[in-house]
């Protein structure tokens, strides 16, 4: 059975360990979107990653509502983020862009005042963050159907600028109750239209958005990350059973490079204490290079490679405080401890200046 430090094939892109740095939103580039020069040093501390994918990343103005996160609509964000992918290969990385579309996420203070979009005029629990604090979400309005091909023409684009922005590849962000997620589930997805109703149906934008970054990209250089167990957000699933099933199937079926799960249950933090654990029905069904993220320990995660259920693990909370982490975990040293205050502000502190090993033993 392979370990943490093997390496393992992620479609086309050649993992040195199977420690993956997951997505992290951080809120380090500009109010306009563009990522910063700090987010460069901050990705390059972190190349030992057998790949690092990146924090999600907005495909439009109409899908990004986080404050300060990054976009990649743009020219001008593209060559923002070759610094960024420079001093990861310099460093000896590799590195993922994930496309990021949040739907009915979104505050309407970043649209200009206009509704978000979702699959169905739902609107989010709880409170957004915006530029002037916490507001309430607002109802969505349900995309048209003849607005789905622009939908999918902004994935597109993104994912040609990743390439031009020097990205080894791309992830597609379909979890967390974010807009795929939002069409993925009848809790959120009320259409009575080819996109609703059925699991094949409502797997059918994923299934579109999929085939067009395999087209734009390649299917060994596309990624997709899933949420399937319980609520994100507010979205979740009748029968997740059935859904998931057809979802691994479709994404099994277009050979994408690797499928990103993110676990709740047993190690999660996130949802009820009885939410079954999906990864072992989407195993079936998927027969790709499989990850599995949330709440892991070195032990659970050799577990799972030994099982046969993952071949590699994200983390995600532990690369924040700690840069060098396959080291640490290789060595079985301690880990630093992140200080949560400062996950999202816009400096260096508590982003670039947790120190690795040799800087600590210096």
């Amino acid at each position: 059975m392979p370990d943490l430090f093997d390496p393992v094939k992620l479609g086309d892109i050649e993992a040195p360990n199977r420690i993956l740095m997951s997505p992290l939103t951080r809120a380090r580039a500009t109010r306009g979107h563009v990522p910063t020069h700090i987010m460069a040093a901050y990705y390059a501390q972190r190349a030992t990653a057998g790949l690092i994918i990146s924090e999600a990343t907005g495909i439009s103005q109409e899908g990004l509502g986080w404050p300060y996160a990054p976009g990649i609509w743009s020219p001008e964000q593209v060559e923002a983020w070759k610094p960024v992918t420079e001093a990861v290969h310099e460093a000896g990385g590799r590195i993922a862009l994930q496309l990021w579309h949040m739907g009915r996420i979104v505050h309407p203070s970043f649209l200009n005042g206009a509704q978000p979009v979702s699959s169905s005029a739902t609107t989010a629990p709880g409170d957004a963050h915006t530029y002037d604090g916490k507001q309430p979400y607002t109802e969505a309005r349900p995309l048209e159907l003849n607005e789905i091909p622009r939908i999918l023409d902004d994935y597109a684009k993104a994912a040609r600028n990743a390439i031009a922005a020097g990205f080894d590849g791309i992830q597609l962000h379909a979890a967390n109750g974010y807009l795929i997620d939002q069409f993925l589930r009848d809790g959120s997805n009320h259409r009575t239209d080819e996109y609703g109703g059925s699991p094949e149906n409502r797997v059918r934008l994923l299934r579109e958005v999929t085939e067009v970054l395999v087209n734009e990209v390649g299917a060994g250089r596309t990624g997709v990350r899933l949420s399937p167990n319980g609520d994100s957000q507010g979205v979740d699933d009748s029968d997740p059973e059935s859904l998931f099933t057809v979802v691994a199937q479709a994404l099994d079926t277009l050979e994408i490079g690797f499928l990103e799960l993110r676990e709740q249950k047993p190690y999660g933090t996130f949802g009820s204490s009885d939410v079954p654990r999906l990864s072992p029905l989407i195993r079936q069904h998927f027969k790709g290079t499989l990850v599995l993220n949330s709440d892991y320990d070195k032990e659970k995660a050799q577990a799972d490679l030994d099982s046969g259920l993952a071949d590699a693990i994200a983390f995600g909370r532990p690369f924040i405080s700690n840069p060098d982490l396959p080291e640490r975990l290789e060595k079985n040293l301690p880990l630093q401890q992140a200080n949560m205050a400062t996950w999202y502000s816009q400096g260096v502190e508590g982003y670039t200046d947790y120190p690795a090993l040799t800087a600590q033993a210096a």
